[in-house]
């Protein structure tokens, strides 16, 4: 019993993997199957557009030698645009980011200490030189203090040393000690007064007062001042940077225009050009710096993403088409141009010479001319000389 169950398994499973087999040589031919039909149709659609130029040319040759013969009439409805010159320009297309061009970390001069008092919030609008913290100065008024009654008593004793000497009393060395004394204490002063100086924390910069994270009472020192102080932005001087591939480089430079969007902004938009490019290339990236500058009353922030098109090729008076027009065959590229033949409207098929594309707009360097009327829908499978229509009625 057991043996028939374990044949009865071992069929079960043969089974299914014959029918898995099967599955997939059905897709694998399905597959082949419509790859060979695309082909095929691909190919018959070569042959009818070489048919129907045969035929074309067939029906001309019989009609001069036999005058009673009249061509077939099937007009193929197309819709037509006059070829016109016009501007074109070609792009690149990067995303950067907007930066501030000045941004300080507030960081004191002396030793640093803790913050008395603190005048400024986050947000504020700060001028280069305002007050934006006091630390505490009970230290150096104290020491100045002491220094000052030394300074008094150095000096009474140099005013009876000198007028000991003006009477021929004493010894010049004295003289010159008491005044020495005096020197030295003025100095230590006035270097007490500048730490003293030190204690009130003064903006280097103007601008916006983007981070405070210091309170009252906390230590502010310049080993800190990095994570724990002040931080000022310069929002009225923006640049906007991002990283240009190599193949690029011959290309853009200082004073190539530039023109920045902002997509989460409705598409905010502004025209500048590159000041900075780079000369080195990234061995990472394969790419080089740019910057451009941003006029900070154009409402953009730092931080911003922002999407760059660099321009690297212009031509003031270019012939451009649709890219969807455009068609190959043995002898290269070509397009249908609607031309009238004995009062009557037919395709004609012009070999072009295209250059650079930017989005769906090509530009033709060489095949077309200002006046000429393109086809620009139903040209497919048009032949040579066929008739066309641009109304259905």
């Amino acid at each position: 019993m057991q043996s028939t169950d374990k044949l009865f398994d071992m069929k079960s499973t043969y089974n299914i993997i014959g029918v898995v087999t099967a599955v997939l040589l059905l897709a694998a031919c399905g597959q082949s199957e419509l790859d060979q039909k695309k082909a095929k149709l691909e190919k018959l659609k070569a042959e009818q557009t070489k048919t129907g130029e045969e035929i074309t040319s067939l029906e001309k040759e019989i009609a001069k030698l036999d005058t009673s013969f009249k061509r077939p009439e099937k007009p193929k409805l197309v819709v037509l645009s006059p070829v016109k010159t016009g501007a074109f320009t070609h792009y690149i297309d990067l995303q950067g980011r907007i930066i501030v061009q000045d941004a300080g970390v507030v960081t004191p001069r002396g030793q640093g200490g803790m913050v008395k008092a603190l005048y400024v919030k986050q947000g504020d609008v700060v001028r280069k030189g305002q007050l934006l913290m006091k630390l505490d100065d009970v230290i150096y008024r104290q020491q100045i203090d002491q220094a000052n009654v030394q300074l008094n008593l150095a000096k009474t004793i140099y005013e009876r040393r000198k007028n000991l000497w003006d009477q021929k009393i004493g010894t010049e060395v004295e003289l010159l000690n008491a005044k020495s004394n005096v020197d030295n204490l003025e100095r230590q002063i006035d270097m007490l007064k500048e730490q003293l100086s030190m204690t009130n924390i003064y903006a280097e910069m103007s601008g916006v007062a983007e981070l405070v994270n210091i309170r009252v009472g906390e230590t502010f020192s310049a080993a800190s001042a990095g994570q724990v102080g002040i931080t000022i932005v310069n929002t009225s001087s923006l640049k906007v940077t991002a990283n240009v591939p190599e193949a690029y480089q011959t290309k853009v430079h200082e004073g190539t225009n530039l023109i920045v969007t902002l997509p989460e902004d409705n598409n905010k938009k502004l025209n500048t050009k590159v000041s900075v490019a780079g000369r080195a290339i990234d061995l990472n990236t394969r790419s080089f710096y740019i910057e451009g500058r941003i006029p900070g009353n154009e409402g953009f922030r730092p931080g911003q993403i922002a999407m760059l098109r660099i321009q690297d090729y212009a031509v003031p008076n270019a012939i451009t088409i649709p890219i969807n027009t455009i068609q190959n065959d043995e002898k290269g590229k070509f397009v249908m141009i609607a031309t009238t033949e004995n009062g009557k409207k037919v395709a004609k098929k012009k070999p072009v010479t295209v250059g650079q594309l930017y989005g769906d707009t090509l530009e033709v360097k060489d095949g077309l001319a200002a006046g000429d009327v393109l086809i620009t829908d139903g040209f497919q499978g048009l032949y040579d000389g066929q008739l066309i229509i641009t109304d259905a009625k």
